[in-house]
């Protein structure tokens, strides 16, 4: 009889763990949603109009411009920092008060590199994992002088993995800063995969920042986040192939055009393979005519050190696998001047800003 009883408890357990687990995954499915394409974004002042540092209405096309690509690793990615889904065993990130003072370090940095453009990538705006912490309101602590519009790229409900500090609903977006008063801005949603790895990938997007320049034409600033954990070659085919058509089309009216941000391509002419999908050979011979990488511009020395490393164990110069697939992709109406990939060694994040300046052609011939 106590045998029965026993038995009996043991399978109300199991009973109650197996709708516990169901009802769990139902409510992932069910709460799953993609982000709506076309999604007109609001533009917003920096500490107000009396910070801007010349005529915002429309930017001199006779000046040489500063412009930065940041992926921050949603502030958690300090240089012994790893992840787990690279392999790593880490989630979360490690205090409320150290990921705050990272994503101050990140902002000063940012701010005394004086960019006349910013386009960052992976900045938590409400997430478990980042304890709530809304990262762009920090970053515009330290930022002055500036519009910037914001793309949520990923909204999740609260995932249950790893089983040990989960991941959780985290809410993660691009943003794009410009010195020059953004006219529009708008998110185009990414191809993604359709199987269950859509869970854990973002939502991938682009946002298109429309600056208006004084010769009444526009400079387009497209920041990019493609996908990392895709396995299928079709889904960056179609990612890839969605971008450059948006581009060719601002390119084709007159504007000129800056794709920058984390292409989760190798952005170098030559890569040797790997079994990493984020770091496989960016197809560079697929750009739209009038498009070229601006990293072939760059003097061999500012690129030696890579924009990124893989985060399965701490930052180790020794071992650790290093690539760049931080960068920007150029109209040849824009003249690249300068070009390199900062050497931080990855001290804030994973990755490693990519810095260019770059001039307007105004009187280019076809």
């Amino acid at each position: 009889m106590k045998k029965k009883k026993i038995f009996k408890r043991i399978l109300i357990a199991l009973l109650v763990f197996v709708i516990l687990v169901a009802g769990y995954f139902a409510y992932v499915f069910l709460s799953y949603k993609r982000i709506p394409d076309n999604q007109f974004l609001d533009t917003v002042a920096v500490g107000g109009y009396s910070y801007f540092r010349e005529d915002v209405n429309a930017l001199d096309t006779d000046k040489a411009y500063n412009i930065l690509t940041y992926n921050i690793g949603f502030g958690a990615y300090t240089d012994d920092f790893s992840f787990f889904m690279d392999g790593g065993t880490e989630s979360w990130a490690r205090s409320k008060e150290g990921l705050i003072a990272n994503v101050c370090e990140i902002a000063g940095v940012i701010n005394r590199s004086d960019p006349d453009f910013i386009m960052l990538q992976e900045v938590d705006l409400n997430g478990t994992r980042t304890y709530h912490v809304d990262e762009v309101e920090i970053i515009n602590k330290f930022l002055r002088g500036y519009y910037y519009d914001s793309a949520l790229c990923y909204d999740s409900a609260f995932l249950w993995y790893p089983l040990i500090n989960p991941s959780g609903a985290n809410e993660t977006a691009i943003v794009t800063y410009s010195a020059g008063r953004i006219a529009s801005a708008v998110r185009r949603s990414l191809p993604i995969a359709t199987d269950f790895s859509k869970f854990f990938d973002y939502d991938r997007c682009y946002s298109v920042s429309k600056v208006m320049l004084d010769n009444g034409k526009s400079l387009c600033l497209f920041n990019v986040h493609m996908s990392a954990y895709a396995d299928d070659p079709e889904i960056r085919s179609a990612q890839l192939s969605m971008l450059f058509n948006d581009m060719s089309m601002e390119y084709k009216m007159g504007n000129y055009v800056i794709c920058g941000g984390d292409f989760n391509h190798c952005l170098r002419d030559e890569v040797e393979p790997n079994e990493y999908t984020w770091a496989q050979r960016f197809p560079r011979e697929e750009l739209p005519k009038g498009f070229s990488m601006a990293i072939d511009y760059a003097q061999p020395e500012s690129v030696e050190h890579d924009s990124c490393r893989n985060a399965n164990e701490p930052y180790n110069v020794n071992t650790t696998y290093t690539t760049t697939i931080d960068g920007f992709i150029v109209s040849d109406n824009i003249r690249v001047n300068y070009y390199t990939n900062a050497k931080w060694n990855y001290k804030y994040s994973d990755h490693d800003p990519v810095i260019m300046q770059f001039f307007f052609i105004k009187d280019k011939e076809d």
